[in-house]
Order: C-alpha cells, then structure tokens, then sequence
C-alpha cells in the first residue's frame, strides 16, 4: 500500500539523501535506517494529527502528545528569533552605522551553529 500520492505533501513527505544522513546523525535510535536502501517518510504536524486518530494504544497516544508538544516548542522558538531578527532589523535602520560591529555580531548569535567535523574513527599510531 503506497501511503504517498497526489495531494497528501502536506500530511507527510520522503527525505531526501541529505536529511536521512542527518537524522541518522542525530538520532541514535535509528541507526539502523543507515543500511536501508529507502529514503524513510516524515509525518508534517497535520500528518500527526491526523494519525493520532487513527493510534489508539495509550502508548502511540503519549508518544503523538509529547510530538504535538515538540512541534509548539518548535514555532515558539521560530517565532521568537523572527521577532527578536525583526527588532535587530528596526534598530538597524535607525542608527548609523557606528553600531554595524554590534548589529553584526548579534545576527552571528542568532545564526544556527557550524557542524562541527568529526575527527576520524579508530586508533592513531
């Protein structure tokens, strides 16, 4: 049964190439998705909320909430560095540039970290 077809983007999606290594990068749980030929599916926020009624054990149950509650912490904290972006934005226009120095180095807080490479693996002589 093939659960992606026309008009369903919004409820759910393939990953591509890229995103797989990510998450199995930052997720230790699915390390075995490494090996699978597949590219995994992802659920959107209306994609959860959509299977949560169709989950009845209390376990997907609970597992749903605490996603539900990822996906509201998540616009918070978009919404927060929009905002906070925005007023960076307002001020700069206001003042001269004797104040770039600041301005730039705040927009380099706000900027998400660099990866950091990883060094290589195994025993060095």
């Amino acid at each position: 049964m093939k659960l992606i077809g026309i008009g369903t983007e919004d409820f759910m999606f393939q990953l591509t190439e890229n995103e797989k290594r990510e998450v199995i990068a930052n997720c230790d749980h699915l390390k075995n998705l490494k090996f699978s030929p597949q590219l995994p599916y992802a659920f959107t926020e209306q994609g959860i909320a959509m299977l949560s009624s169709v989950l009845r054990s209390e376990r997907a149950i609970r597992v749903n909430i605490e996603i539900m509650r990822t996906f509201v912490r998540l616009k918070k904290l978009l919404a927060s560095h929009a905002e906070l972006a925005g007023k960076i934005n307002s001020l700069e226009k206001r003042y001269d540039h004797q104040f770039k120095i600041v301005f730039d180095a705040l927009r380099e807080l706000l900027a998400p970290p660099e990866p950091k490479p990883k060094g290589p693996i195994g025993f060095q002589p």
